[in-house]
């Protein structure tokens, strides 16, 4: 049985940037995702065809979503492109971990075999970059919705000693959102992962299907739960503090 790694492994590097294999295979994701908009920039048309109606219905059903979320139409466009990339790009990462190939296809690098592709939300440094990115977007988008010094005050309130303790509590609640997003979502996909490779060591063949497809499911709700914790921190930060 091959080692299970719990972090990622380097398989080559460029001008002395080490390149692990979760990195690899998101380089791979981001070229998926350029390759597939550039296609459908190209196939746009009054009349769409199927990729464009499939791609149109999807971006309806969010934007419903986030409407009834955030209460107002014009607030969900502002703020589809944070949500719907978080959610792409991690449904995508995802879903990709889980193709053929993904952590059987080995390479030597300094005389040890390593996988060339490892399940990029199996890597922690890719989960704690979108929490970052997350935690750091919805405050910034408070800020500009209702004001920086009105946003900030929601953490630095001198004007009672409770106001002070519940702006502590809610500046510690932010620095706790960042270590629940990125291990909540590095701990599923790690241990699907390892369950996988446990099961197809134990029994090859047809058994581990079920496995896959659970792991499908799981890799979808991972990546829609990253994008509607986003979305409601989003509509707590926009809407006026009283």
């Amino acid at each position: 049985m091959e080692e299970i790694s719990l972090k990622a492994e380097q398989i080559f590097s460029i001008l002395g940037f080490p390149i692990t294999n979760s990195l690899f295979l998101t380089l791979f994701v981001c070229l998926i995702l350029i390759t597939f908009s550039v296609i459908l920039k190209k196939k746009l048309a009054l009349v769409p065809g199927k990729l464009q109606s499939g791609v149109e219905m999807g971006v309806e059903a969010l934007l419903n979503l986030m409407e009834s979320t955030l209460g107002s139409a014009k607030k969900a466009e502002i703020y589809f492109p944070l949500i719907a990339t978080i959610f792409i790009f991690i449904l995508v990462s995802n879903l990709l971990g889980l193709f053929p190939g993904v952590g059987s296809i080995h390479i030597e690098y300094g005389h040890k075999a390593i996988p060339i592709f490892r399940a990029p939300a199996a890597d922690l440094n890719f989960t704690l970059a979108f929490a970052v990115i997350s935690v750091i977007m919805t405050n910034v988008l408070g800020m500009i919705a209702i004001g920086t010094f009105k946003h900030i005050s929601k953490f630095i309130n001198f004007s009672n000693p409770i106001n002070f303790f519940i702006g502590i509590l809610e500046l510690v609640s932010e620095v706790a959102k960042i270590i629940s997003l990125s291990f909540r979502l590095f701990g599923n996909v790690f241990a699907g992962e390892v369950l996988l490779t446990i099961i197809f060591f134990l029994a090859p063949y047809f058994i581990p299907l079920p496995f896959m497809f659970l792991e499908l499911f799981v890799g979808m709700i991972q990546a829609f739960i990253f994008a509607m914790i986003t979305l409601v921190s989003i509509s707590i930060h926009t809407a006026e503090h009283h």
